[in-house]
């Protein structure tokens, strides 16, 4: 059944001829019953998950010190172990290439995983991608330089 607006229903009863008195009843009940529905649906949904940011690096040669990176940025919930991150990613990979567009086009590697996967099968591991494409990640020694006063 379609929803109407309460003006809607206002006019549609003065037009009707009914009482003025009987009119402001309705409108005054069907406002406080929409209230009520309103704050029930509020109370009966799931409260947002936080989440933490991780930025999942790509180190294929295994020389973190001397190079700079690319990587994806993902999020996991705010309570699970950011070491599972990978994990993750590699099971929606595998779920999306036991499906039938995966099966046609099947992913190989994290990169591909994190551009090709679709959010439906993120979502089912706990794992949102927030870059499909690789960004640059720049080293730092987190020391900011002194002024000399």
């Amino acid at each position: 059944m379609p929803k109407v607006s309460i003006e809607l229903i206002a006019e549609a009863m003065a037009h009707n001829e009914v009482s003025p008195d009987v009119i402001t009843k309705v409108m005054k009940d069907l406002e406080r019953l929409a209230q009520v529905e309103a704050e029930e649906a509020k109370a009966a949904r799931e409260p947002p998950v936080k989440k933490q940011y991780i930025i999942v690096l790509s180190d294929p040669r295994g020389v973190l010190p001397d190079e700079d990176f690319v990587g994806w940025v993902t999020q996991i919930p705010e309570n699970d172990n950011p070491g599972v991150t990978v994990e993750r990613i590699k099971r929606s990979a595998y779920e999306y290439n036991i499906s039938k567009k995966g099966r046609k086009y099947p992913v190989k590697s994290i990169g591909e995983a994190c551009e090709a996967v679709g959010a439906k099968f993120q979502k089912e591991q706990g794992i949102s991608i927030k870059t499909k494409l690789p960004v640059t990640v720049i080293r730092t020694d987190n020391v900011l330089p002194r002024t000399e006063e």
